[in-house]
Protein backbone atom coordinates (compact mmCIF):
# COMPACT_ATOMS: atom_id res chain seq x y z
CA UNK A 1 0.00 0.00 0.00
CA UNK A 2 2.99 2.29 0.77
CA UNK A 3 3.83 2.96 -2.86
CA UNK A 4 0.41 3.37 -3.94
CA UNK A 5 0.29 6.99 -6.16
CA UNK A 6 -3.26 8.51 -6.28
CA UNK A 7 -3.69 11.36 -8.58
CA UNK A 8 -5.86 14.10 -7.66
CA UNK A 9 -6.86 17.48 -9.68
CA UNK A 10 -7.55 20.85 -8.36
CA UNK A 11 -10.22 22.73 -9.92
CA UNK A 12 -10.03 26.59 -8.95
CA UNK A 13 -7.25 28.29 -6.99
CA UNK A 14 -8.97 31.33 -5.43
CA UNK A 15 -9.25 31.22 -1.71
CA UNK A 16 -10.14 27.98 -1.35
CA UNK A 17 -8.25 26.53 -3.54
CA UNK A 18 -5.22 28.15 -2.42
CA UNK A 19 -5.46 27.09 1.25
CA UNK A 20 -6.16 23.57 -0.30
CA UNK A 21 -2.65 23.44 -2.23
CA UNK A 22 -1.18 24.44 0.46
CA UNK A 23 -2.51 21.88 2.73
CA UNK A 24 -2.00 19.08 0.38
CA UNK A 25 2.06 20.50 0.64
CA UNK A 26 2.17 20.50 4.26
CA UNK A 27 0.81 16.88 4.33
CA UNK A 28 2.74 15.40 1.58
CA UNK A 29 5.34 13.14 4.02
CA UNK A 30 2.59 12.02 6.61
CA UNK A 31 0.29 10.70 3.65
CA UNK A 32 1.39 7.82 3.37
CA UNK A 33 0.77 6.87 7.03
CA UNK A 34 -2.19 8.67 7.17
CA UNK A 35 -4.24 6.73 4.43
CA UNK A 36 -1.87 4.10 3.29
CA UNK A 37 -0.67 5.88 -0.31
CA UNK A 38 0.60 9.31 -1.62
CA UNK A 39 -1.50 11.20 -3.53
CA UNK A 40 0.28 13.37 -6.53
CA UNK A 41 -1.56 16.77 -7.46
CA UNK A 42 -1.42 16.20 -10.96
CA UNK A 43 -3.49 19.20 -12.29
CA UNK A 44 -4.65 22.36 -11.17
CA UNK A 45 -7.66 23.88 -13.71
CA UNK A 46 -7.66 27.83 -13.44
CA UNK A 47 -8.84 30.59 -15.99
CA UNK A 48 -5.66 33.16 -16.11
CA UNK A 49 -2.79 30.75 -16.31
CA UNK A 50 0.28 33.58 -15.84
CA UNK A 51 -1.25 34.51 -12.29
CA UNK A 52 -2.65 31.52 -10.96
CA UNK A 53 1.41 30.43 -11.74
CA UNK A 54 2.83 32.98 -9.57
CA UNK A 55 1.01 31.93 -6.50
CA UNK A 56 2.55 28.07 -6.80
CA UNK A 57 5.83 26.60 -6.62
CA UNK A 58 4.68 24.07 -9.39
CA UNK A 59 3.66 25.97 -12.32
CA UNK A 60 3.81 23.05 -14.89
CA UNK A 61 0.41 21.84 -13.14
CA UNK A 62 -1.61 24.93 -13.83
CA UNK A 63 -3.83 23.99 -16.81
CA UNK A 64 -6.65 26.20 -18.54
CA UNK A 65 -8.40 22.77 -20.12
CA UNK A 66 -10.55 20.94 -18.00
CA UNK A 67 -10.09 17.81 -20.85
CA UNK A 68 -6.01 17.29 -19.57
CA UNK A 69 -7.81 16.29 -16.06
CA UNK A 70 -10.73 14.20 -17.72
CA UNK A 71 -8.38 12.81 -19.84
CA UNK A 72 -5.82 11.88 -17.30
CA UNK A 73 -6.23 8.12 -16.19
CA UNK A 74 -3.68 8.44 -13.23
CA UNK A 75 -6.45 11.48 -11.90
CA UNK A 76 -8.78 9.92 -9.21
CA UNK A 77 -9.85 12.65 -7.51
CA UNK A 78 -10.96 16.08 -8.38
CA UNK A 79 -11.13 18.43 -5.85
CA UNK A 80 -14.08 21.24 -7.29
CA UNK A 81 -13.31 24.66 -5.88
CA UNK A 82 -14.34 26.98 -8.46
CA UNK A 83 -18.17 27.67 -6.87
CA UNK A 84 -21.07 28.16 -8.64
CA UNK A 85 -23.90 26.09 -10.18
CA UNK A 86 -22.88 25.97 -14.34
CA UNK A 87 -19.69 25.11 -15.14
CA UNK A 88 -19.19 23.61 -11.60
CA UNK A 89 -21.50 21.09 -12.35
CA UNK A 90 -20.55 20.51 -15.51
CA UNK A 91 -16.89 19.69 -14.59
CA UNK A 92 -18.86 17.15 -11.53
CA UNK A 93 -20.88 15.51 -13.75
CA UNK A 94 -18.01 14.58 -16.07
CA UNK A 95 -15.97 13.56 -13.40
CA UNK A 96 -17.92 11.26 -11.84
CA UNK A 97 -19.07 9.84 -15.37
CA UNK A 98 -15.64 9.29 -15.68
CA UNK A 99 -15.87 7.30 -12.98
CA UNK A 100 -13.16 10.12 -10.85
CA UNK A 101 -14.42 10.53 -7.06
CA UNK A 102 -15.45 14.23 -6.20
CA UNK A 103 -14.70 16.80 -3.22
CA UNK A 104 -16.05 19.82 -3.24
CA UNK A 105 -16.93 22.84 -1.15
CA UNK A 106 -19.79 24.10 -3.33
CA UNK A 107 -22.83 25.17 -0.98
CA UNK A 108 -24.81 26.43 -3.46
CA UNK A 109 -24.73 23.15 -5.91
CA UNK A 110 -25.07 20.68 -3.16
CA UNK A 111 -28.07 22.68 -1.52
CA UNK A 112 -30.08 22.60 -4.97
CA UNK A 113 -28.48 19.55 -6.97
CA UNK A 114 -27.52 17.11 -3.84
CA UNK A 115 -29.83 13.78 -4.96
CA UNK A 116 -29.26 14.02 -8.27
CA UNK A 117 -24.96 14.30 -7.39
CA UNK A 118 -25.42 11.65 -4.93
CA UNK A 119 -27.68 9.17 -7.49
CA UNK A 120 -24.99 10.33 -10.61
CA UNK A 121 -21.96 9.30 -7.64
CA UNK A 122 -23.73 5.67 -6.79
CA UNK A 123 -24.40 4.96 -10.58
CA UNK A 124 -20.55 5.36 -11.27
CA UNK A 125 -19.38 3.76 -8.18
CA UNK A 126 -17.65 7.02 -6.88
CA UNK A 127 -17.57 9.15 -3.70
CA UNK A 128 -18.91 12.31 -3.53
CA UNK A 129 -17.72 14.27 -0.65
CA UNK A 130 -19.09 18.05 0.72
CA UNK A 131 -18.06 18.44 3.96
CA UNK A 132 -16.25 21.53 3.67
CA UNK A 133 -20.02 22.86 1.78
CA UNK A 134 -21.51 23.60 5.32
CA UNK A 135 -19.61 24.63 8.13
CA UNK A 136 -15.78 25.49 7.00
CA UNK A 137 -13.05 23.46 9.11
CA UNK A 138 -16.05 21.91 11.79
CA UNK A 139 -16.50 18.78 11.17
CA UNK A 140 -20.47 18.82 10.55
CA UNK A 141 -21.60 16.10 7.10
CA UNK A 142 -19.41 13.27 8.19
CA UNK A 143 -20.96 12.80 11.78
CA UNK A 144 -24.13 13.02 10.60
CA UNK A 145 -23.40 10.96 8.31
CA UNK A 146 -21.72 7.93 10.30
CA UNK A 147 -21.11 9.09 13.79
CA UNK A 148 -24.70 9.66 14.87
CA UNK A 149 -26.52 7.12 12.30
CA UNK A 150 -27.59 5.45 15.45
CA UNK A 151 -29.64 8.64 16.21
CA UNK A 152 -33.29 10.23 15.66
CA UNK A 153 -32.12 13.29 15.43
CA UNK A 154 -34.91 16.01 16.32
CA UNK A 155 -32.97 19.10 15.80
CA UNK A 156 -29.31 20.40 14.57
CA UNK A 157 -29.31 24.19 14.52
CA UNK A 158 -26.92 26.41 14.61
CA UNK A 159 -24.79 29.84 13.64
CA UNK A 160 -23.83 28.53 10.28
CA UNK A 161 -22.55 32.28 8.94
CA UNK A 162 -19.35 34.01 10.40
CA UNK A 163 -20.30 37.79 9.05
CA UNK A 164 -23.61 38.07 10.89
CA UNK A 165 -22.12 35.95 13.86
CA UNK A 166 -19.34 38.97 14.09
CA UNK A 167 -21.60 41.91 13.33
CA UNK A 168 -24.18 40.93 16.03
CA UNK A 169 -21.02 40.38 18.30
CA UNK A 170 -20.19 43.68 17.85
CA UNK A 171 -23.50 44.99 18.56
CA UNK A 172 -23.90 43.26 21.81
CA UNK A 173 -20.25 43.98 23.28
CA UNK A 174 -19.18 47.10 21.63
CA UNK A 175 -22.86 48.78 21.31
CA UNK A 176 -22.61 49.19 17.85
CA UNK A 177 -25.28 50.06 15.40
CA UNK A 178 -26.08 47.36 12.51
CA UNK A 179 -24.58 49.50 9.78
CA UNK A 180 -21.33 50.41 11.89
CA UNK A 181 -20.71 46.53 12.82
CA UNK A 182 -21.00 45.79 8.81
CA UNK A 183 -18.53 48.53 8.18
CA UNK A 184 -16.39 47.38 10.94
CA UNK A 185 -17.00 43.37 9.47
CA UNK A 186 -16.36 44.39 5.58
CA UNK A 187 -12.96 46.30 6.59
CA UNK A 188 -11.64 43.16 8.06
CA UNK A 189 -13.09 40.81 5.10
CA UNK A 190 -15.66 39.18 6.99
CA UNK A 191 -18.16 40.66 4.89
CA UNK A 192 -17.96 40.67 0.57
CA UNK A 193 -18.83 44.22 -0.93
CA UNK A 194 -22.40 42.96 -1.72
CA UNK A 195 -22.86 41.71 1.98
CA UNK A 196 -26.76 40.96 0.91
CA UNK A 197 -26.49 36.82 0.52
CA UNK A 198 -25.05 36.98 4.54
CA UNK A 199 -26.82 39.30 6.19
CA UNK A 200 -29.83 38.48 4.58
CA UNK A 201 -29.51 35.08 5.62
CA UNK A 202 -29.66 33.20 2.03
CA UNK A 203 -25.99 31.75 2.44
CA UNK A 204 -27.40 30.32 5.75
CA UNK A 205 -30.56 28.82 4.44
CA UNK A 206 -28.45 26.39 1.82
CA UNK A 207 -26.65 25.40 5.10
CA UNK A 208 -29.71 24.49 6.71
CA UNK A 209 -30.71 22.95 3.32
CA UNK A 210 -28.16 20.41 3.23
CA UNK A 211 -27.82 19.60 6.98
CA UNK A 212 -31.40 19.25 6.76
CA UNK A 213 -31.49 16.70 3.78
CA UNK A 214 -28.58 14.89 6.15
CA UNK A 215 -29.77 14.47 9.57
CA UNK A 216 -33.69 13.80 9.07
CA UNK A 217 -32.93 11.36 5.55
CA UNK A 218 -35.50 13.26 3.80
CA UNK A 219 -34.83 15.58 0.86
CA UNK A 220 -34.82 19.52 1.60
CA UNK A 221 -34.14 21.99 -1.01
CA UNK A 222 -33.38 25.57 -0.35
CA UNK A 223 -36.31 26.97 -1.72
CA UNK A 224 -37.96 25.61 1.22
CA UNK A 225 -35.90 27.39 4.10
CA UNK A 226 -37.35 30.50 4.44
CA UNK A 227 -34.81 33.36 5.41
CA UNK A 228 -34.96 36.05 7.82
CA UNK A 229 -32.04 38.35 7.88
CA UNK A 230 -30.80 40.47 10.47
CA UNK A 231 -30.14 44.27 8.96
CA UNK A 232 -33.42 45.55 11.39
CA UNK A 233 -32.21 44.24 14.35
CA UNK A 234 -31.14 47.44 16.86
CA UNK A 235 -29.13 48.30 19.80
CA UNK A 236 -32.53 48.49 21.56
CA UNK A 237 -33.16 44.87 20.99
CA UNK A 238 -30.04 43.39 21.99
CA UNK A 239 -30.38 45.64 25.17
CA UNK A 240 -33.76 43.63 26.30
CA UNK A 241 -32.56 40.65 24.88
CA UNK A 242 -29.81 40.84 27.85
CA UNK A 243 -32.44 42.07 30.11
CA UNK A 244 -34.41 38.61 29.84
CA UNK A 245 -30.88 36.90 30.40
CA UNK A 246 -30.42 36.18 26.14
CA UNK A 247 -28.39 37.13 23.48
CA UNK A 248 -29.54 37.52 19.81
CA UNK A 249 -27.88 35.06 16.73
CA UNK A 250 -28.79 34.46 13.82
CA UNK A 251 -30.10 30.80 13.69
CA UNK A 252 -30.32 28.01 11.27
CA UNK A 253 -32.62 25.90 12.51
CA UNK A 254 -33.63 22.33 11.15
CA UNK A 255 -36.28 20.88 13.43
CA UNK A 256 -38.19 17.24 12.98
CA UNK A 257 -40.95 15.40 15.03
CA UNK A 258 -40.82 12.38 12.81
CA UNK A 259 -43.50 13.27 10.60
CA UNK A 260 -42.58 16.63 9.36
CA UNK A 261 -39.64 18.81 9.10
CA UNK A 262 -39.06 22.65 10.14
CA UNK A 263 -36.40 24.19 8.45
CA UNK A 264 -35.81 28.42 8.61
CA UNK A 265 -33.12 31.00 9.28
CA UNK A 266 -33.69 33.42 11.57
CA UNK A 267 -32.39 36.23 14.25
CA UNK A 268 -33.53 34.28 17.64
CA UNK A 269 -33.24 35.18 21.43
CA UNK A 270 -30.93 32.56 22.62
CA UNK A 271 -30.83 32.06 26.44
CA UNK A 272 -27.57 32.55 27.96
CA UNK A 273 -27.37 29.36 29.44
CA UNK A 274 -27.73 27.42 26.35
CA UNK A 275 -23.87 26.85 24.55
CA UNK A 276 -25.00 28.77 21.16
CA UNK A 277 -24.90 31.81 23.33
CA UNK A 278 -20.39 31.86 23.52
CA UNK A 279 -20.30 31.36 20.32
CA UNK A 280 -18.84 35.13 19.10
CA UNK A 281 -17.56 36.42 16.38
CA UNK A 282 -16.42 34.94 13.17
CA UNK A 283 -17.25 31.41 14.93
CA UNK A 284 -20.07 29.02 14.02
CA UNK A 285 -21.45 26.48 15.63
CA UNK A 286 -23.95 23.44 15.04
CA UNK A 287 -25.92 22.27 18.08
CA UNK A 288 -27.58 18.82 17.09
CA UNK A 289 -30.13 16.81 19.72
CA UNK A 290 -30.21 12.92 19.08
CA UNK A 291 -32.68 10.32 20.82
CA UNK A 292 -29.26 8.52 22.04
CA UNK A 293 -26.60 10.84 21.72
CA UNK A 294 -28.55 13.38 23.65
CA UNK A 295 -27.01 16.92 23.12
CA UNK A 296 -23.98 17.47 20.91
CA UNK A 297 -22.44 20.71 19.31
CA UNK A 298 -19.50 21.27 16.91
CA UNK A 299 -17.78 24.94 16.88
CA UNK A 300 -15.02 26.34 15.15
CA UNK A 301 -14.41 28.32 11.96
CA UNK A 302 -16.86 28.40 9.40
CA UNK A 303 -14.68 29.90 6.76
CA UNK A 304 -11.10 31.19 6.02
CA UNK A 305 -8.59 29.80 3.46
CA UNK A 306 -7.08 27.13 5.65
CA UNK A 307 -9.84 26.32 8.01
CA UNK A 308 -11.83 25.58 4.76
CA UNK A 309 -9.28 23.72 3.60
CA UNK A 310 -8.99 21.86 6.16
CA UNK A 311 -12.22 19.82 5.56
CA UNK A 312 -11.38 19.47 2.08
CA UNK A 313 -8.40 17.52 2.42
CA UNK A 314 -9.77 15.66 4.87
CA UNK A 315 -12.62 14.36 2.37
CA UNK A 316 -9.56 14.01 -0.20
CA UNK A 317 -7.59 11.54 2.18
CA UNK A 318 -11.31 9.67 3.21
CA UNK A 319 -11.87 9.08 -0.99
CA UNK A 320 -8.00 8.28 -0.88
CA UNK A 321 -8.95 5.26 2.02
CA UNK A 322 -11.55 4.15 0.49
CA UNK A 323 -9.68 3.69 -2.69
CA UNK A 324 -6.73 1.71 -1.14
CA UNK A 325 -9.22 -0.51 0.36
CA UNK A 326 -11.52 -0.74 -2.44
CA UNK A 327 -14.94 0.21 -0.72
CA UNK A 328 -15.62 3.60 -2.39
CA UNK A 329 -19.43 4.85 -2.51
CA UNK A 330 -20.33 3.21 0.97
CA UNK A 331 -22.01 5.88 1.78
CA UNK A 332 -24.54 7.30 -0.90
CA UNK A 333 -27.77 9.22 -0.92
CA UNK A 334 -29.33 9.15 2.86
CA UNK A 335 -32.66 10.61 2.13
CA UNK A 336 -34.62 7.57 2.00
CA UNK A 337 -37.78 9.14 4.09
CA UNK A 338 -40.38 11.52 2.33
CA UNK A 339 -40.90 14.26 4.69
CA UNK A 340 -43.16 17.16 4.52
CA UNK A 341 -41.61 20.64 5.22
CA UNK A 342 -44.10 22.68 7.47
CA UNK A 343 -44.99 26.10 5.88
CA UNK A 344 -44.10 28.62 8.21
CA UNK A 345 -47.24 29.59 9.19
CA UNK A 346 -47.79 26.13 10.89
CA UNK A 347 -44.51 26.27 12.74
CA UNK A 348 -44.94 27.00 16.09
CA UNK A 349 -42.42 29.51 18.73
CA UNK A 350 -42.52 31.64 21.22
CA UNK A 351 -41.78 35.76 20.18
CA UNK A 352 -40.42 38.79 21.38
CA UNK A 353 -42.77 41.76 19.84
CA UNK A 354 -41.45 45.19 20.59
CA UNK A 355 -44.00 47.99 19.16
CA UNK A 356 -44.73 51.62 20.11
CA UNK A 357 -47.88 52.82 20.44
CA UNK A 358 -49.65 55.70 22.10
CA UNK A 359 -49.22 56.24 25.93
CA UNK A 360 -52.52 56.13 26.77
CA UNK A 361 -54.79 54.36 29.20
CA UNK A 362 -56.17 51.11 28.26
CA UNK A 363 -53.97 50.01 25.55
CA UNK A 364 -52.53 47.60 27.24
CA UNK A 365 -55.81 45.87 27.64
CA UNK A 366 -56.29 46.61 24.07
CA UNK A 367 -53.20 44.55 22.77
CA UNK A 368 -54.17 41.64 24.94
CA UNK A 369 -57.54 41.53 23.38
CA UNK A 370 -55.81 41.43 20.30
CA UNK A 371 -53.86 38.83 20.92
CA UNK A 372 -56.80 37.01 22.48
CA UNK A 373 -58.81 37.44 19.57
CA UNK A 374 -55.90 35.65 17.45
CA UNK A 375 -55.34 32.86 20.15
CA UNK A 376 -51.68 33.97 20.87
CA UNK A 377 -50.82 33.26 24.60
CA UNK A 378 -48.81 36.51 26.06
CA UNK A 379 -46.43 35.34 28.59
CA UNK A 380 -45.49 38.77 29.92
CA UNK A 381 -46.36 42.05 28.91
CA UNK A 382 -44.34 45.19 29.77
CA UNK A 383 -44.09 49.40 28.61
CA UNK A 384 -40.61 49.69 28.81
CA UNK A 385 -40.57 53.38 27.46
CA UNK A 386 -42.07 56.34 27.73
CA UNK A 387 -41.31 59.24 25.05
CA UNK A 388 -43.39 62.74 25.90
CA UNK A 389 -42.55 64.61 21.98
CA UNK A 390 -41.59 68.42 22.26
CA UNK A 391 -43.04 70.96 19.85
CA UNK A 392 -43.01 73.84 19.90
CA UNK A 393 -45.27 75.80 21.57
CA UNK A 394 -45.38 72.93 24.40
CA UNK A 395 -44.47 73.13 27.53
CA UNK A 396 -41.57 70.08 28.72
CA UNK A 397 -42.60 70.13 32.03
CA UNK A 398 -46.14 69.97 32.07
CA UNK A 399 -46.51 68.75 28.23
CA UNK A 400 -49.47 71.81 28.27
CA UNK A 401 -49.31 73.81 25.23
CA UNK A 402 -50.71 73.50 21.21
CA UNK A 403 -49.45 70.66 20.58
CA UNK A 404 -52.12 67.73 21.65
CA UNK A 405 -50.20 64.66 19.99
CA UNK A 406 -50.39 62.00 22.64
CA UNK A 407 -46.79 60.49 23.86
CA UNK A 408 -45.59 57.06 23.03
CA UNK A 409 -44.60 54.12 25.21
CA UNK A 410 -42.43 51.01 23.80
CA UNK A 411 -44.60 47.74 24.58
CA UNK A 412 -42.77 44.32 25.19
CA UNK A 413 -44.25 41.14 24.72
CA UNK A 414 -43.28 37.91 25.04
CA UNK A 415 -45.35 35.12 23.80
CA UNK A 416 -45.89 31.82 25.14
CA UNK A 417 -45.07 28.84 22.01
CA UNK A 418 -48.10 30.11 19.59
CA UNK A 419 -49.04 29.10 15.97
CA UNK A 420 -46.67 31.63 14.06
CA UNK A 421 -49.63 32.34 11.28
CA UNK A 422 -51.54 33.64 14.40
CA UNK A 423 -49.27 35.44 15.62
CA UNK A 424 -48.46 36.90 12.06
CA UNK A 425 -52.48 37.65 11.85
CA UNK A 426 -52.11 39.53 15.60
CA UNK A 427 -49.69 41.68 14.63
CA UNK A 428 -51.07 42.37 11.41
CA UNK A 429 -54.69 43.60 13.50
CA UNK A 430 -51.85 45.77 16.15
CA UNK A 431 -50.22 47.37 13.14
CA UNK A 432 -53.58 48.76 11.82
CA UNK A 433 -54.29 50.02 14.67
CA UNK A 434 -54.73 53.68 14.94
CA UNK A 435 -53.01 53.85 17.89
CA UNK A 436 -49.63 51.85 16.94
CA UNK A 437 -47.09 54.14 15.70
CA UNK A 438 -44.65 51.02 14.48
CA UNK A 439 -44.08 47.70 14.66
CA UNK A 440 -40.27 47.91 16.18
CA UNK A 441 -39.38 44.41 15.92
CA UNK A 442 -40.61 40.89 15.81
CA UNK A 443 -38.18 38.00 16.83
CA UNK A 444 -38.08 34.54 18.15
CA UNK A 445 -37.35 33.29 20.87
CA UNK A 446 -35.58 29.75 21.42
CA UNK A 447 -37.42 26.76 23.91
CA UNK A 448 -35.98 23.66 24.17
CA UNK A 449 -39.11 21.12 23.69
Amino acid sequence: MENRTIGVALLGLGTVGLGTYKVLKAQREEMVYKIGAQLELRWILVRNKERAAAKVDEPELITDRFEDIINDDKVEIVIELIGGTTSAADYIEAALKAGKHVVTANKDLIASDHGRLMDLAKENGCDLMFEAAVAGAIPVITPLKQSLAANHLSEVMGIVNGTTNYILTRMEQDGMEFGEALALATKLGYAEADPTADVEGLDAARKVAIIASIAFNSRVSVEDVRTEGITKITPDDIRYAQEMGCCIKLIGMAHSDGTSIEAYVAPMLIPKRHPLAAVNDSYNAVFVRGDAVDDAMFQGRGAGELPTASAVVGDVFDVARNIVHGCNARISCTCYRHLPVKKMEDVQSRYFLRVEVEDRIGVLAELADVFARHQVSVDQIIQKQRHIPFHEGTDRHTGDGTDKELPSAQIVVITDVVREGDFQKAVQCIRDKKGTRQICSMIRVYTAE
